[in-house]
């Protein structure tokens, strides 16, 4: 006969109490998904801005170009990106809001908590750091500087939620790192890492977690 409990059944259910109150299982798929589609948005009213400015290989020139049309431009790159950082998180917001009432979770519980800090502290250094580069005149720099400080973050987070924002941090940095190379091609990096990026690694999640 067997005997009434399982041992390894035991350890298995503490092992996934010890993971729900570790980290933070409620992030949706469909966030990711969402932010992707505002990334590519954001990627495209960027380039139509620099061409309609800039003309022809708009945003090479922009890079390449004089201290002062770089700061002209800067007021109207910085309002573009914080929309689409405040869209994103809304729509973040809002999908995993939904998972977590579904699930029967607390959106504001300790690993959450713990997820937006080790989020927040490299995605604002590199946020400013960003900035620095492009006022010094290393604008070539912006887009591979926001996709590796993104990968580091999400790294840095990953061990907070579930595994696959790991492996989104990794496709960031390997992204970021490619751009230093294609100085040209940044609009073209950043649609793919953080519009394609997100959507990929939203719908991966969402099929394994959610459908």
């Amino acid at each position: 006969m067997k005997p009434a409990t399982d041992p390894l059944a035991q350890l298995t259910e503490i092992r996934a109490i010890m993971e729900r109150s570790s980290r933070f299982l409620s992030l949706s798929g469909l966030s990711g998904v969402g932010a992707g589609v505002v990334a590519l948005a954001g990627a495209a009213t960027g380039h139509w801005y620099l061409h309609t400015h800039y003309g022809a290989q708009a945003f090479l020139r922009l890079v390449e170009g004089s201290a002062q049309e770089r700061q002209q431009a800067l007021p109207a790159l910085l309002t573009l990106a914080l929309g689409m950082i405040g869209l994103a998180l809304v729509v973040a917001f809002y999908f995993t809001r939904r998972r977590a009432a579904q699930d029967g979770r607390a959106l504001w519980d300790a690993p959450a908590r713990r997820l937006l800090l080790s989020l927040a502290v490299p995605l604002t250094a590199g946020g400013l750091f960003c900035v620095g580069l492009y006022l010094r005149g290393a604008a070539s720099f912006v887009i591979p500087g926001m996709l590796l400080f993104y990968g580091l973050a999400l790294l840095n987070a990953s061990k907070y939620t579930l595994d696959e924002i790991r492996l989104l941090g990794l496709t960031q940095i390997l992204l970021g790192l490619v751009a230093m190379l294609l100085p040209g091609w940044g609009l073209i990096f950043f649609a793919l890492g953080f519009g394609l990026g997100h959507i990929g690694y939203g719908l991966l999640m969402y099929n394994r977690y959610e459908r």
